[in-house]
């Protein structure tokens, strides 16, 4: 072959490779892989159901924490016999408190130092739980006797359980809105799921699914609600004491 062919045909296949390169590009299904403009919108292409899972998944993970946090103030308030205000005052500042905690383990995990995780989960989640907290206490601040009703009664189980359900529908819209707009949990989602290596003392950071504290949670709940219905029960089948008019009448 002389050499001006063999130019030729370098040219040849030179453009060949271009103009399919070219066309790969702009080839529908290669462009639908690479869907730029979906990650601009903040919804990371998580639209219709993956949203939905996702705005559940987030909504599950803040009532996690603040579950915690309010039973467990509503039980030290009423052990204590603080008064209603400062039961509430300290249900929500342990439901903030288990709420971000429970946020920054993740992302501790992930590599982030303690402040940027910090920084991250009062940027994600203060909006949830601050709409759970308003919820919460608002459901428990209107049904009758539950603020007042002790531990050992019922009263205070189905309440918590009511208030605590009305927190997850009203925060699950709130949670969907801050997805959709790259707000709320999606600041922490590519920090969630890391596959680097967890090492040093991060080892010891536990690993705490929303969904296996949720049904700790529920079962601990139940298990109030149980105890509290046995010992109502118990102290109807006491026989009444004897009053001190009847004693004399005895005698």
């Amino acid at each position: 072959m002389s050499d001006t062919s063999h130019v030729d045909h370098v040219d040849h296949v030179d453009q060949t490779g271009q103009a399919e390169h070219a066309g790969h590009h702009t080839d529908p299904a290669h462009a639908g892989g690479h869907d730029h403009g979906s990650h601009a919108n903040g919804s990371h292409g998580h639209d219709g159901g993956g949203l939905s899972s996702m705005a559940a998944s987030a909504t599950l993970h803040c009532l996690t924490g603040c579950a915690i946090g309010e039973i467990l103030g509503l039980m030290i308030g009423t052990a204590i016999g603080l008064a209603t205000g400062a039961t509430i005052a300290l249900s929500v500042a342990l439901a903030f408190l288990f709420g971000y905690t429970l946020s920054s383990f993740p992302l501790l995990r992930s590599g982030l130092t303690f402040g940027a995780a910090l920084r991250l989960v009062l940027a994600a989640d203060t909006v949830s739980i601050l709409t759970m907290e308003v919820v919460d206490n608002l459901v428990m601040a209107v049904i009758p006797g539950a603020m007042d009703a002790g531990l050992v009664n019922a009263v205070f189980w189905v309440s918590m359980a009511i208030s605590l359900a009305a927190a997850f529908v009203a925060a699950y819209p709130v949670n969907r809105y801050l997805l959709r707009r790259g707000k709320g949990h999606a600041l922490t989602h590519d920090h969630h799921g890391s596959s680097a290596p967890v090492t040093g003392a991060r080892r010891f950071i536990p690993v705490l699914p929303p969904a296996a504290l949720a049904a700790a949670i529920a079962s601990f709940m139940l298990g109030g609600l149980v105890v509290s219905v046995a010992d109502g029960l118990a102290q109807q089948d006491q026989p009444a004491a004897p009053t001190h008019a009847s004693v004399s009448v005895e005698r």
